[in-house]
């Protein structure tokens, strides 16, 4: 029987997402790839500090563990530009910390997200922008780790949680096109005589019903919680709404802030990772808890 990824949730990351290689990457930038090898290889044996990603993937991993027919729920694959020689230290990293990552695609510079195709990622996550749009370009969910974040908090060991704005990342960004050009009013009125017309899908809705179904066949000890956060307010709150319940997908929480910062917002739902398409959102979020940009949609040019 052939080996196949197929039934599982399939994350994508990159080196510089899971673990901390800043100190290394400003050794690269100012000087060359053969420096950064030599580092990372002077290095192999110390294991490299978690990065802003790395709660996320940890406890998503943690699905794999007595499952119920033995097969696992969660597969996860480092998609690097890393080269080959520097990929031992994160798989000697990710052994360190326990995590059951088998698989890895190491490009020594060369973008990686060509390989998302065969791999049928439902996520990828990656420091570099340019690999982010060329991800969500080909029809993949996928955001930019902002590397200055807060580190997750660690007070819900048990519950993945993430968070997602909804205009541009969970929906279409057709209703923002309407806010940005015709201001505050339009949007309303546009969304308020739409509101029995679901929203057409973003580009993190496969996400999204990729972790519904992982809900489905949560493990013993591991749930997920899941929170739209986005700067609707009434009565642009129904169509989002009605949308979910057309996809017939449930969200846990659902925060319509009508423009405030989310930053606080989000420091106390405590997501593992907050997802959101608007630079400035990101900046504020990331001041308490791990984002990612979601470099799509009108706002992102």
């Amino acid at each position: 029987m052939s080996i196949t990824l197929a039934g599982q949730l399939v994350v994508a990351i990159s080196s510089r997402a899971l673990f901390d290689f800043e100190e290394e990457n400003q050794l690269f930038e100012a000087t060359d790839d053969h420096a950064y090898m030599q580092l990372q290889m002077e290095r192999l044996d110390v294991p490299a500090k978690p990065g802003v990603a790395f709660s996320l993937v940890h406890k998503l991993l943690a699905f794999n563990q007595n499952t119920a027919d033995g097969k696992p729920r969660v597969e996860v694959v480092i998609l690097s530009r890393n080269d080959p020689y520097s990929g031992l230290r994160v798989f000697r990293s990710a052994q360190h910390y326990g995590l059951p990552i088998q698989r890895g695609v190491f490009t020594r510079g060369k973008s990686p997200y060509r390989y998302l195709r065969p791999l049928k990622a439902n996520l990828f996550l990656s420091v570099n922008e340019l690999d982010v749009r060329s991800a969500l370009e080909a029809g993949f969910p996928a955001a930019r780790v902002y590397p200055l974040s807060k580190r997750a908090s660690d007070a819900h060991p048990h519950e993945v949680r993430i968070a997602f704005d909804g205009d541009a990342v969970l929906f279409s960004d057709e209703a923002e096109q309407v806010f940005q050009s015709s201001g505050l009013d339009a949007f309303q009125l546009h969304e308020s005589s739409r509101v029995d017309n679901p929203l057409p899908a973003g580009p993190f809705k496969p996400l999204l019903e990729a972790l519904h179904r992982l809900q489905s066949n949560a493990s013993p000890t591991m749930r997920i919680r899941t929170a739209l956060v986005t700067a609707r307010s009434a009565p642009a709150h129904e169509r989002a709404i009605r949308t979910l319940m057309d996809w017939q997908i449930e969200v846990d929480e659902a925060l319509f802030l009508g423009g405030l910062p989310k930053g606080e917002f989000l420091r106390e739902f405590e997501p593992d990772f907050f997802f959101d398409d608007q630079m400035r959102h990101i900046e504020n979020a990331a001041e308490h808890v791990p984002a990612g940009h979601v470099a799509a949609g009108v706002s992102n040019p």
